[in-house]
């Protein structure tokens, strides 16, 4: 008997669509029916019979395409199975999508942003916006978002079933708002697209291929909206923002992978045109006359790269910019960060006594860059023994091993030169007896 021929690229196949296309199809499984949760089950088993039968039968023409069929069919299946009125509407609703587009599928709109607006509506609760599109659009599971929001993981999946609940009991419509309404729900829309950049962004190598995807995808999101809204000067910023960081990618590295920081990066490996971009997004943002959070931290970005005309950072300058987010965002993280930047603009002494503000906040016990910082400025304030501890605790927070080792090697080179130093003034103290 001859064997069944297996395709062993299906599984990588399957992977690869549901990293480039999960949130378009979730979107426009969802579009007419506003089920979200409903599109989400039928795509995971559809997904699931990809795995199965690509192997045997071969990957299709149109991947996205037959994920979507099957998925549709499953939803038609679960509807047909409901006995009431509404479900029987919603079942001849989903055959009439499924006649209307009985091609191949390879041409599915893309009603992403749509599905972000609707889930930025003013009848969801405000603080599950921004998380219930980082679940829907990008595919971020519920631990990894509560993680981002500082909950637990139980707590951020009943928020996210609630508003899921809400957008389709309500009926609310998958469509951009009119520009009145555009405000209320820009914000949410913006910080989901920067959590997804920043996630993305958080391998330094850009040698994770699914986080690198996630940090694409952002970029593409922040430029449709930026078309979409060219006078929101915040889309502006933020897009001018992820360019910057964006340009620095290929220079958080050395050739064998080694983690370098940012005052530490050699210029000349920063991309030029994203950089030039993002200073003329930037500037067309501060002719509008609205300063925002994304402009603020697009600014610092821009402060630092002129380092690439062999200019140093003006530290004072920065020190304004962060007092102004503080102001906007009272985050401790922006807190953290504008300790070392007034360590350079003053003095360590003045940065370390900035950073002790924060230090009873107990959402920064397990922050990793909280503890670094302290790390640096105690040591840079001839504080060995409180450094050491510190990075001891920088060390067990960070999970990347780049990171871990470039701490480590700090916390090394304190110790070897208090070492020295103790040496030093153990036989000073013996010449002189």
């Amino acid at each position: 008997m001859e064997a069944t021929r297996r395709d062993p690229q299906a599984g990588e196949a399957a992977e690869r669509v549901a990293r480039h296309s999960y949130g378009k199809l979730v979107a426009y499984l969802a579009a007419r029916t506003r089920d979200i949760a409903g599109a989400e089950d039928a795509l995971s088993e559809a997904f699931a019979a990809a795995l199965d039968q690509w192997e045997t039968n071969g990957i299709p023409y149109s991947p996205e395409g037959w994920l979507l069929t099957v998925a549709r069919r499953r939803m038609i299946d679960t509807a047909r199975q409901r006995e009431t009125r509404a479900g029987a509407a919603e079942h001849l609703k989903l055959l009439v999508d499924e006649l209307r587009d009985a091609g191949d599928g390879s041409d599915i709109p893309d009603q992403r942003l749509r599905l972000m607006f609707a889930c930025a509506h003013p009848a969801i609760d405000r603080q599950i916006r921004s998380p219930l599109i980082l679940q829907t659009i990008l595919g971020f599971d519920a631990a990894t978002i509560a993680g981002c929001y500082l909950v637990s993981p139980a707590t951020m999946g009943q928020r996210l079933v609630r508003a899921k609940t809400k957008i389709k009991q309500a009926g609310i419509a998958f469509r951009l708002p009119d520009h009145a309404e555009m405000p209320e729900r820009l914000d949410a829309v913006l910080e989901a697209i920067y959590a997804a950049f920043a996630e993305g962004w958080s391998d330094p190598s850009g040698t994770d291929q699914r986080r690198r995807e996630l940090a694409q995808e952002a970029l593409w999101l922040g430029r449709l909206v930026a078309r979409l809204l060219p006078d929101e000067p915040e889309v502006l910023g933020l897009l001018a923002l992820m360019l910057h960081l964006e340009a620095r990618r290929g220079a958080r590295r050395d050739h064998q992978g080694a983690y370098i920081p940012l005052n530490d990066q050699d210029p000349s490996r920063w991309h030029a045109m994203l950089i030039g971009e993002a200073e003329d997004i930037l500037l067309g943002a501060s002719h509008m006359g609205r300063i925002g959070r994304y402009q603020l931290e697009a600014a610092m970005q821009s402060a630092h790269a002129v380092r690439r005309f062999g200019q140093t950072p003006d530290w004072t300058v920065l020190e304004t910019l962060y007092d102004a987010l503080l102001a906007i965002t009272g985050s401790p993280v922006v807190a953290i960060n504008r300790a070392m930047v007034i360590a350079e603009a003053r003095s360590p002494e003045d940065g370390l006594a900035i950073l002790c503000e924060v230090e009873n906040d107990q959402r920064l016990a397990g922050y990793q860059p909280y503890w670094a910082a302290r790390a640096e400025l105690l040591a840079r304030c001839g504080q060995p023994a409180a450094a050491d501890q510190a990075y001891a605790c920088a060390i067990r927070l960070e999970p990347d091993p780049s990171v871990r080792q470039f701490l480590q090697a700090r916390r090394e080179a304190i110790q070897t030169a208090s070492a020295a130093s103790e040496s030093s003034s153990k036989a000073a103290r013996m010449e002189g007896q």
